[in-house]
């Protein structure tokens, strides 16, 4: 059985997936909406059953082979989980799937990544949800995808991990999807656009520091106790439900242009209150050399930073696909920085 399962750009929406979470202790705070979809690029795998174990192959992109076999059971799947590490989210899925449904092993050869890591782009999501959707095919377990993204995100907090429900988007492949997050409800819509959007997703070759900003963001829930914690739940919640509904409505039409005024102003208002719930991280200075970029400015609408911010990646929506590929060409000369294209189609 053959498996591809994208990446997610999280176009509108950062952080507001977590947040609203805790809506479940303080219900005056705003529910979460995100506007994702998914990437061009992915996780590739092979999957076959076996009767007692894990057998795991991957293939990185430099080339070097890693080899791991795992017991189907309980103790040893937590184990491998909970220490982290290259295997833990495969084993944190199987540990999902062990103790609900009646499952064996399987030999998962992941022979193909072209998606970056550790960028914003959820490639930890996709690998588990990649290993659920292997159990579900494999075993005809008949799951839909809602099903498939819950068992993922209970894998990979099964790890050290402490993504939000956001990142297992992913299921739902290359096209919009609006998500709401109301305490541990979600609601997912998808979406179909107008007419083909242009977008770029750059690589900025520095490094962030992912559980920091989160640590830092998450101080200012479930109470604002002062006036940072006050202009972080304002972001992500009254003024991005604004946004994301603004978004919604201008992806549905294939208005590139006003999809990229909200990029620039949604970018200004994480800078202006959540950059100081934590400067060191938010700060950005590579991602907001990117953004401004003087040779970028004729080809884009509007770019922002991507998933939880910081010098991870940055996005651009390009003004027709000649300037989407001026993008990619500019940040690889003057700025070596690696690139990957995603259109959003019609259908």
């Amino acid at each position: 059985m053959n498996l591809f399962i994208p990446g997610r750009i999280c176009l509108f929406g950062e952080h507001s997936d977590w947040a609203g979470g805790y809506r479940r202790t303080n219900a005056a705070i705003e529910k979460g909406y995100t506007l994702i979809c998914g990437t061009e690029q992915g996780i590739y795998a092979d999957a076959a059953p076996h009767p007692n174990a894990l057998v795991l192959t991957s293939l990185t992109p430099d080339g070097e082979l890693h080899a791991r076999e795992i017991p189907m059971e309980a103790r040893a799947l937590l184990d491998e989980a909970q220490r982290g590490g290259f295997w833990s989210y495969i084993a944190g899925v199987a540990h999902q799937m062990l103790t609900r449904y009646d499952v064996r092993g399987l030999v998962i050869h992941n022979y193909k990544t072209d998606l970056p890591v550790k960028k914003g782009l959820s490639s930890s999501a996709a690998i588990c949800v990649s290993t659920a959707r292997a159990f579900n095919r494999v075993y005809d377990l008949r799951l839909d995808v809602r099903a498939e993204m819950e068992l993922a995100y209970q894998g990979e907090i099964t790890t050290p991990s402490r993504c939000g429900r956001m990142d297992q988007g992913c299921a739902f492949g290359n096209h919009a999807v609006l998500m709401t997050f109301d305490a541990d409800r979600l609601e997912t819509t998808e979406l179909r656009v107008a007419r083909d959007l242009h977008f770029v997703v750059v690589d900025l070759g520095a490094q962030k520091n992912t559980q920091e900003i989160l640590r830092r963001l998450n101080q200012c829930y479930p109470n604002a106790e002062n006036e940072i914690a006050r202009g972080v739940q304002e972001l992500f919640g009254a003024s991005n439900r604004r946004i994301v509904a603004q978004a919604v409505d201008a992806l549905r039409a294939g208005d590139a242009e006003r999809l990229g005024a909200l990029m620039r102003e949604a970018q200004t208002l994480f800078d202006r209150y959540a950059a100081p719930a934590c400067p060191e991280e938010l700060a950005a200075p590579i991602l907001h050399r990117v953004l401004n970029y003087a040779p970028l400015q004729p080809h884009i609408w509007g770019g922002k930073g991507v998933g939880s911010q910081g010098d991870g990646s940055a996005q651009f929506i390009a003004r027709s696909p000649t300037d989407q590929q001026a993008i990619v060409e500019i940040l690889a000369r003057d700025l070596k920085m690696p690139c990957f294209t995603l259109t959003l189609k019609p259908n």
